[in-house]
């Protein structure tokens, strides 16, 4: 983590991972041994941190994809030790190849953009991770005045399992599982 977090500081990078999601990250990671792990929108590499402290198993695999080229480059020298690890630059899209994810962490794209392709790229009883949601108390949850569309997805979809946990007291992740 500490040189995932250093890179973020030298590059100004201020929406790395926070700890209280990171622990959530390493839990998932953790309950898929021998997983295939997926994360769009690599940052520095303090979420792939995260991830990367809970592969369990020599068939363990990360895939990370990030736009920026120098963040990537960058996030790939923190991991250059692992051949399980892989960072890509550019789309998020560039991760479908490698799917179905036993764990995905859809903290870049895809997230807002796709959502329908996120869900079906998680294998059956696969963990997807969405963090940086503002906590509502209401339902269906809200966000500015407004119905989060957004949220509501991926809450009530069908081929998922979901929840929304507080991480902090003002943000929240949905977290879920891709039903059988």
């Amino acid at each position: 983590m500490v040189a995932a977090e250093h890179i973020a500081s030298e590059a100004g990078f201020k929406k790395s991972c926070i700890p209280e999601v990171g622990r959530l990250l390493r839990l998932a990671a953790v309950a898929k041994p021998d997983g295939v792990i997926a994360e769009s929108g690599t940052g520095s590499g303090v979420g792939t941190a995260w991830l990367h402290s809970g592969l369990t198993g020599a068939g363990a695999r990360l895939l990370t994809v990030e736009r920026d080229e120098m963040l990537a480059r960058r996030a790939a020298g923190v991991f250059a030790d692992d051949e399980r690890v892989s960072v890509l630059t550019g789309d998020w899209r560039l991760l479908e190849r490698h799917a179905p994810f036993d764990v995905f962490f859809c903290d870049g794209g895809g997230k807002r953009d796709d959502p329908q392709r996120v869900v079906e790229l998680l294998a059956p009883g696969g963990i997807l991770i969405l963090d940086d949601f503002t906590p509502s108390p209401s339902w269906p949850p809200r966000f500015e005045g407004e119905v989060d569309e957004l949220r509501l997805f991926y809450l009530t979809h069908p081929a998922l399992e979901a929840t929304e946990i507080l991480t902090t007291p003002t943000s929240s992740a949905v977290v879920a599982a891709r039903r059988p």
